[in-house]
């Protein structure tokens, strides 16, 4: 009520011009439910950031998965960062951008901390060498979230002017290109001795890789899919990103219990793999986006107790919903873009802070009718897969044209 919270550091601390905010699920809240709140609500996502920063402060680091004024060490990567950047970039109000860069930086560079000195003189986490911070070992997954938010710290440092942390972090970012084994066209975890770990199989569920195997990870370079694709080579990749989505485990497999909502390897139920359907927009394919969008929305969802094929994790699970039912997805939030998929209503208007209204139509839309013919924005045909969210927050309308 009056702006006092008990912090990181176990003392009272007051909340001046934001409320303080707690339960930050980040490993799965940075995908799509941070940027849900940038959209429906600037304000109080300014305030979730701020209480990241301030959290740092108390605490040495930014969070990794906040609780009560406590950190659980839950999870993995410092996906703060991805918010605060997102937040930053999309001009969420009242964020002291240099404090939080400074933030990002300095948890960034925490040598002793959960590998992060490994993987900063390594160029990868190694899967043979155990540190006392580390927790669970999930090298593979661990190496490439690191490089997901080492590009997200370096485009907030581009967009302050701060050209020596944007460079560093912008080579960091590059990491991900590490630990993807030419002999297997896969993410492979590797030794301190360089050597990728023998008898691999991305099928595989192993303490390298978090909550998920090997074709999940491999799509986890949001921030660089041509990049992937072009390390991958390009029908590989386009055929790799198929069989994700065909190739069905085996009906004896065993799988953990957080492999729900399975199309082929594709596990919905899980955060890792919730936004490779979107990633077909990148490779000229949009309509097996806008098929396997339109089976996740219908099929993976329903009204019921059960209405969730997996955990909800904070929101994270419902926001992929909200998004794509909108018929768009932030498939990489600190891009500010959000790619096209194809939408479950005739209209939807969302009504934003600045008081404008942005509103969706679908065109010829019929119950089970999900293939898009155009879209257009603001009466003109769109040329990209995506818009902008500087387009979104202006107003207007988006109109699919459905097939």
């Amino acid at each position: 009520v009056d702006g006092t919270y008990m912090g990181a550091d176990r003392k009272i601390h007051h909340a001046s011009g934001w409320n303080n905010y707690e339960t930050c699920s980040l490993w799965d809240t940075y995908r799509a439910a941070h940027p849900l709140y940038a959209i429906v609500d600037p304000k109080r996502a300014g305030d979730m950031v701020n209480s990241l920063v301030a959290f740092s402060k108390e605490n040495g680091r930014l969070p990794v998965w906040n609780m009560w004024a406590s950190e659980t060490d839950m999870m993995i990567g410092y996906h703060a960062a991805s918010v605060i950047a997102e937040a930053v970039l999309k001009g969420v109000p009242g964020i002291n951008a240099g404090e939080a860069l400074a933030e990002c930086v300095k948890t960034a560079n925490l040598d002793d901390y959960r590998g992060i000195g490994l993987y900063k003189r390594l160029g990868y986490v190694p899967y043979d060498v155990k540190e006392p911070t580390l927790g669970d070992d999930w090298s593979l997954s661990r190496t490439l979230e690191y490089a997901y938010d080492d590009a997200c710290i370096a485009a907030l440092a581009k967009h302050l002017g701060k050209k020596d942390i944007a460079k560093t972090f912008a080579k960091r970012a590059q990491n991900y290109r590490n630990v993807f084994c030419p002999g297997s066209t896969f993410m492979q975890p590797r030794d301190s001795k360089g050597n990728f770990q023998p008898n691999y199989s991305p099928d595989d569920y192993t303490s390298h890789i978090c909550e998920s195997n090997g074709w999940h990870y491999m799509w986890s370079v949001q921030h660089d899919i041509k990049g992937l694709e072009t390390l991958v080579g390009k029908q590989r990749f386009a055929d790799k990103l198929d069989s994700l989505f065909t190739y069905t485990p085996a009906a004896n497999a065993e799988l953990p219990l957080f492999s729900t909502g399975m199309i082929g390897q594709y596990a919905h139920g899980n955060e890792p793999s919730h936004h490779a359907a979107y990633i077909y927009n990148k490779i000229g394919q949009p309509e097996k986006a806008q098929r396997y969008v339109h089976e996740i929305l219908t099929k993976l969802y329903n009204d019921s107790p059960a209405g969730l094929c997996g955990n909800e994790d904070c929101g994270q699970t419902s926001a992929w919903y909200v998004f794509s039912a909108m018929g768009f997805y932030p498939m990489n939030p600190t891009s500010c873009e959000y790619e096209m998929g194809t939408p479950l209503f005739d209209r939807v208007t969302l009504h934003l802070d600045n008081g404008k209204n942005f509103v969706i139509e679908a065109v010829g839309k019929t119950p089970d009718g999900y293939k898009v013919k155009d879209v257009e924005l603001n009466g003109r045909h769109l040329k990209t897969t995506y818009i902008t969210h500087k387009d979104l927050v202006k107003g207007g309308r988006l109109k699919f044209i459905m097939k």
